[in-house]
């Protein structure tokens, strides 16, 4: 059986990327189908992840990683057998809460967070060397890339930071080693 993870966005396929470079979680390039996780909302509207499906004769869990999980992964009728499970991993409210957490702003986000969403605060407050936060995902690569242990830190801290998330959802520290 292989892994599949779907990532809502380019920023969290490049924190996936990160940590699997760096050997933080507990599966490797070599568990996942196509040797890499995907920016893919939905099976049907990505072609690598039809033909990696495709390609792949074995059953397949599923990851899904993002913070807007509210829409239901579609299986295709032709995947139904070969799609064992799915799982979310969520980072809401926003993905940005992982720099809050980095620059040790959590104290100051908590003053403002019933009128301003972490990504907007993270514009205004975090910065890599001189570049403020542009929501790139560059800027993801060059604030955790070359530091993975903070990443991982922050990963874990705001698993307690945030307390708990639906049922159903899990937390990306779920995924570390």
């Amino acid at each position: 059986m292989k892994l599949l993870i779907m990532c809502e966005g380019p920023n969290e396929k490049e924190i996936i990327n990160i940590l699997l470079e760096n050997n933080c979680l507990y599966f490797t390039e070599d568990d996942l189908i196509g040797l890499t996780p995907y920016h893919a909302r939905q099976i049907k509207s990505s072609a690598q992840v039809r033909t990696e499906l495709n390609m792949y004769p074995g059953e397949v869990r599923i990851l899904r990683i993002g913070d807007k999980q509210r829409d239901v992964l579609k299986i295709p009728a032709e995947y139904k057998d070969k799609i064992i499970s799915i799982e979310k991993y969520c980072t809401k409210p926003e993905l940005e809460m992982l720099l809050i957490i980095a620059e040790n702003l959590t104290h100051d986000y908590e003053k403002v967070k019933s009128h301003i969403m972490p990504k907007e605060f993270a514009k205004a407050n975090v910065k890599s060397g001189k570049k403020k936060y542009d929501n790139s995902t560059s800027f993801y690569t060059d604030y955790f890339g070359k530091n993975p242990k903070l990443l991982v830190m922050c990963i874990k801290e705001y698993r307690r930071y945030n307390g708990s998330h639906s049922k159903d959802e899990h937390y990306l520290v779920e995924l570390l080693k």
